[in-house]
This record gives C-alpha cells, sequence and structure tokens, in this order.
C-alpha cells in the first residue's frame, strides 16, 4: 500500500489491535448479545463492469444474505452517477427478490422529493402483491443527486429548480410531510380522499389493493428527519454510514418526542454502517481503499466514476483532501477481521441502543475477479453471519 494512505490506515488498525481510543473506534468488550443484521446496497459499478453485471452481483449478495438469515436488503436511490447503479429501487426490487424466500426486500430509501406520492404507493403496493408481507417503503427527503437532475426527475427544468407552469418555484421538500400522509393513505383501505373542484373529495387508492400494505420507514441524517418519524409515529432509520456524525443526538430525539400513532406505538430504529470484512485486518483496509476514494470523489471532485479496483494505484490519484475525508469517516465504519468487525457491530449496537445493524459491505473488486460478482462482499456476509450466529435456511 502507498506510504501515505497506508499511514492513516495503519493507525486505525493499530487502534483494533491494541484497544487504543475504544469509544471511537467501537471495539466493545464484554458483549453479550448480538443485533440482528441486515444489508444496504447501492449497486456499485466498478470499472470494466456493465450495469447488468453490477445487478449479477447484488442478485448474488441478497441471495445470500436470504440464505444466510439477514433480516432486510434495501437498495438505495442515486441518479447521474456512471458509479451506482441503483436509480429504480421499486424497478430493482422486483428483479433482485426473485431469489429469495425470506428476507424482507426495501428501499433505504426513495427520494420522494423525486416523485409523485401515487406513483410511489402504486410500486410498492405491486412489490406487495408479488412478495407478500415482506415489502418495506423506506422514505427519505434528499434528492439522491443534484438539483439540476433532480428537476429533470419530475419533468421540470428551470435554474435547476422546479417550476409550475407559470414559472413559480416548487420545493418539494416543503412538501415531503404531507407525501408521507398521502401516501400512507392511498395504501391504507380506505384510500386517500382529495378535495376536487366544487367542494367535492374524490376518493383514491394504490393498485393493485393488497392485504397488508408495505412497512413505512423514514430515513434521515438530521434532527429534522428524527422529529419528523416520531410525530408521525413512523419506524426511524439513521444513516450513520453517510453521516458518521450527529447519530447519538438524532436517535435521543426520536425517541424523546416519538408520538404513539396506528402506525406503531413504540419507537422502532436502527442504524447503518459500512463494513468489510478480510482474512486479515490489513486485507480488510486494502479492501476499501477504491471506496474511500469514491467517498474522497463524491464531496470535492473529480467527478465520481466507475469505482476502481482493488490493487489499482488509489494513492496516485488521491490529495490530501480526499485523505482528511477518509480519516474523518473510519470511525463510523467496521474494518476488519470477522471477530473485529464482529465487536465494532456490536458495540455500535450497544452505543445507540438499537437491535439492528444494516451494513453496507463496502470491499471493492480485484481485477482477477469474475467481472459479474464481488467475492468480498459476500464472503463479509458469510463472516459476519457466521460470527452472529444467523439462522441458516
Amino acid at each position: 500500500m502507498p506510504t501515505a494512505l497506508a499511514d492513516g490506515f495503519q493507525r486505525a488498525i493499530r487502534g483494533l489491535r491494541v484497544g487504543m481510543n475504544p469509544t471511537c473506534l467501537g471495539v466493545a468488550t464484554g458483549m453479550t448479545t448480538s443485533p440482528a443484521l441486515s444489508l444496504l446496497d447501492l449497486i456499485s459499478v466498478r470499472q470494466g463492469q456493465t450495469t447488468g453485471q453490477a445487478l449479477a452481483a447484488s442478485k448474488e449478495l441478497v441471495e445470500s444474505a436470504d440464505r444466510l438469515g439477514f433480516t432486510r436488503y434495501w437498495v438505495a436511490e442515486h441518479h447521474n452517477m456512471p458509479a451506482v447503479a441503483s436509480t429504480s429501487p421499486a424497478t430493482e426490487l422486483m428483479h433482485l427478490g426473485q431469489g429469495t424466500s425470506r428476507i424482507r426486500l426495501g428501499s433505504g430509501g426513495v427520494m420522494l422529493p423525486n416523485h409523485a406520492p401515487l406513483a410511489v404507493a402504486e410500486q410498492f403496493a405491486l412489490l406487495t402483491a408479488v412478495y407478500g408481507d415482506r415489502i418495506d417503503l423506506g422514505l427519505g427527503r434528499a434528492p439522491g443527486t443534484d438539483p439540476y437532475t433532480s428537476a429533470a426527475m419530475r419533468g421540470h427544468l428551470g435554474e435547476g429548480q422546479l417550476v409550475d407552469r407559470e414559472g413559480n418555484r416548487i420545493d418539494p421538500v416543503e412538501q415531503f410531510p404531507q407525501h408521507i400522509v398521502d401516501i400512507q393513505a392511498l395504501l391504507s383501505p380506505a384510500g386517500a380522499a382529495f378535495p376536487v373542484h366544487g367542494g367535492r373529495q374524490h376518493v383514491m387508492h394504490a393498485s393493485p389493493r393488497v392485504d397488508e400494505a408495505a412497512q413505512v420507514w423514514l430515513l434521515g441524517s438530521s434532527g429534522y428527519s428524527a422529529q419528523l418519524a416520531a410525530a408521525l409515529g413512523l419506524p426511524y432509520v439513521f444513516a450513520n454510514h453517510f453521516a458518521g456524525r450527529g447519530t447519538s443526538a438524532a436517535m435521543d430525539l426520536y425517541r424523546e418526542s416519538f408520538t404513539p400513532t396506528e402506525h406503531g406505538e413504540e419507537p422502532r430504529t436502527f442504524v447503518t454502517v459500512n463494513a468489510a470484512v478480510g482474512a486479515t485486518t490489513q486485507e480488510a483496509w486494502d479492501l476499501v481503499q477504491p471506496f474511500v476514494y469514491q467517498m474522497g470523489q463524491l464531496r470535492i471532485g473529480p467527478e465520481l466514476q466507475a469505482q476502481r479496483l482493488v490493487g489499482d494505484d488509489v494513492e496516485s490519484v488521491m490529495t490530501e483532501g480526499h485523505r482528511r475525508i477518509g480519516e474523518s469517516m473510519w470511525d463510523s465504519w467496521a474494518v476488519g477481521t470477522a471477530a473485529e468487525v464482529a465487536d465494532r457491530l456490536r458495540g455500535i449496537a450497544q452505543e445507540f441502543g438499537v437491535d439492528e445493524i444494516m451494513i453496507q459491505p463496502i470491499a471493492g473488486a480485484g481485477p482477477d475477479d469474475p467481472i459479474d460478482r464481488v467475492p468480498a462482499r459476500v464472503r463479509t456476509v458469510e463472516a459476519l453471519a457466521a460470527e452472529f450466529g444467523l439462522e441458516r435456511s
């Protein structure tokens, strides 16, 4: 590994090995219980790989997770990013879930400002018709892209903003709380009543109608999302894998502010974590180098492209800014041997008081790996299933 990048990795490795800074690194001791495990997938595209091949790799991942006893598999929504194939959660889940039998399938999440509530409700009603009560509908208010692309998602282009027919600005983020309520109503047996001309009301239902609606979750990385989830009585997921800061404050705010509703009587929450398992601690950090560089690209450029391969000379293209971004995020990750990562995840569960952790496997692919597979990610899932004693099918 090149010297500068290796130095940062080695500092984290030494902390894991000798127990330095256990609060920061999350090395837990004396843990007797284990959280349930779930998966988050961005369907990363690497150099030389087509979108179809990336989807094939994700299909192997979700089928492995299903067999090994993981609780959920969620896909994200991002747009106009060559490195990410996950643009349409409902479409992807319809395909990826075909080889599964018990794992919950969901969005992590649908970026609601990009979509009409009825369209989202009907997509997830259709998923429920196919997969029964295994569907989660995670909703977020971020665009998952730049403002110009977000505007284009809804057919409006006006200086990067949504506009109505008269050119007046529309802010879909401001409509987010109401759109959540609309989706829940559209999925309910009673349907949603909307005012129409003449003071009448028109009742709509999401089609197809199903016996049990998808479970709605609210996603976020701020106090706003925590408060909104609490006010609506919804389950809440904090994007710890991306934010890495403010998790405790958001979780506390959610629990303290929670209002029981028909959608939930008690607070229900978990957190997300970037994770990778290697045969050795050093190997695990080597496997995540391409992801480290991508996180730097996402924040300071250059434009995010298909993920580099493990073993590429990442150091040659990384700036000091990229390195600082990587170092600022490592503390919230779980990278190491299977035992180290399991301890880290148990520590996170204990720290935030959750009984479920959703990992995003971030190990990259090597030049000799099959083009439609990412073996290191599957190995991460297999190793953690063994460490946590998950029930195989």
